[in-house]
């Protein structure tokens, strides 16, 4: 087996060498100072000297698939604990594993992103075991095929309370295991509180606008998730209806009001986003959500879709309604473009891009662009006259629109952010400087 070069860290003195035959199982329950369960330091004591990268984690993997179950139940609570440490600081993010995390637990809170304290520090080899405990079967296929593997997690809530969901997404990085966690808000905002002007508002209901592709991008942390899951459950307590959410992994788990709304998870429920959406068209949905635009094939699919009549809502990262337009369109061949602009013209309704900046006093606020498709930016759109567009954002509020820079300069007018975070957002900086004069 080829050896990816790198040189795994020092793991922790040898423990007792691991006597497990193959039809047996490891039960080792005794935490050790750290708080890893006791079988962890057996299991990396008895890592064959020479063993890198896939194969150190393949090793692991093994050895880890002869542990007791209620043994690597305690392995789970252990995690769990670190996991729940987000909440007390209030993170939206957690990283683990991997050199570079040089055995901390980091924690991004209000943006920024340091190592956690009072944690205990883990070798990367009791960071991989960790991490492998929480794949199953399909994740794991994804981790040796495609070197990463995105899943989700949920870990117990207090008596009474939702089960906490989270967005994960394990890696390699230079032939260790890493992993990031995404906290999924269990609550979501009011619609009418992200601040869109009441035309962009009622475009957004399926009441209102009954079909339309409509975009919610920025780039990752931006707060995309939220203003989707926002739409998604004003829409459902809005119309009797259905629902369809295709995502990778599914986040916010939305319980039907007057809509059913099912959802399917990529990996697990549908093998692709594209079978997914072309699944949907035959359960009868109203409204079909599409987690991420990746790629080609499942932008056509979305766009098909929408051409059948139905309102889509999906999320792309890029950070601004004019950018988004050119992605798209350049995601396909030179030799299709002109088709493609065509029909995303005749099927885009809105794209809002976001950006959440610095608030005064710490927290975030929430920076938009909104772009509604009018019949003069479809036009645009087909013409591939991309300098139009943001003009008419610019100039059309009456009809909801704005772009990224008019918003920054209202945030700083109120005296939600500082002239000089304004600044640094703004997409067009030269936009800001007429504004702020």
């Amino acid at each position: 087996m080829e050896h990816s070069g790198s040189i795994p860290a020092n793991p922790r003195p040898p423990a007792r060498p691991l006597r497990t035959p193959s039809r047996s199982t490891v039960s080792l329950s005794e935490p050790a100072n750290d708080g890893l369960p006791g079988f962890v330091a057996q299991i990396i004591g008895s890592i064959p000297a020479m063993s890198y990268g896939e194969e150190r984690i393949r090793f692991l993997l093994d050895r880890l698939g002869h542990v007791d179950s209620n043994d690597r139940a305690q392995l789970r609570i252990f995690f769990n604990s670190l996991v729940s440490r987000m909440a007390t600081v209030g993170a939206s993010d957690m990283d683990m594993g991997g050199e570079s995390s040089n055995g901390h637990i980091w924690f991004r809170s209000d943006g920024d992103k340091k190592p956690g304290e009072g944690l205990p520090r883990l070798s990367t080899d009791e960071s991989a075991l960790v991490i492998l405990n929480l794949l199953g079967a399909t994740a794991l296929e994804s981790l040796f095929s495609w070197r990463a593997a995105d899943f989700s997690h949920e870990i117990p809530g207090e008596p009474g309370e939702r089960r906490r969901r989270f967005r994960a997404s394990a890696y390699m990085e230079m032939g260790n295991l890493a992993l990031n966690m995404r906290s999924i808000q269990d609550s979501l905002f009011p619609l009418n509180s992200l601040g869109f002007h009441p035309a962009i508002e009622r475009g957004l209901m399926f009441s209102h606008e009954r079909d339309g592709l409509t975009l919610v991008t920025g780039v990752t942390g931006s707060g995309k998730s939220s203003t989707l899951d926002a739409i998604v459950d004003a829409n459902n307590a809005d119309f009797h209806g259905h629902i369809v959410v295709v995502g990778k992994p599914i986040e916010y788990m939305h319980a039907s009001k007057k809509c059913i709304v099912r959802h399917r998870e990529v990996g697990q429920d549908v093998p692709s986003f594209k079978d997914g959406i072309v699944q949907a068209l035959r359960q009868d949905p109203d409204i079909v959500v599409i987690g991420e635009m990746r790629d080609p094939e499942t932008i056509s699919s979305a766009i098909e879709i929408t051409d059948s009549g139905h309102k889509v809502f999906s999320t792309l990262h890029t950070s601004s309604a004019v950018e988004s337009i050119d992605r798209i369109v350049g995601e396909y061949p030179p030799n299709e473009q002109d088709r493609v602009r065509n029909r995303l013209a005749d099927t885009l309704r809105c794209i809002i891009s976001q950006k959440l900046a610095p608030k005064r006093g710490g927290g975030r606020v929430l920076a938009k662009e909104v772009l509604w498709v009018t019949p003069s930016a479809r036009a645009a759109i087909k013409n591939d006259n991309s300098g139009e567009i943001y003009q008419m954002m610019w100039e059309g509020w009456g009809q909801g629109q704005i772009t990224l820079e008019q918003d920054l300069f209202r945030l700083m007018r109120q005296g939600l952010i500082t002239p000089e975070t304004a600044m640094s957002y703004a997409n067009n900086k030269r936009r800001f400087m007429q504004l702020a004069k």
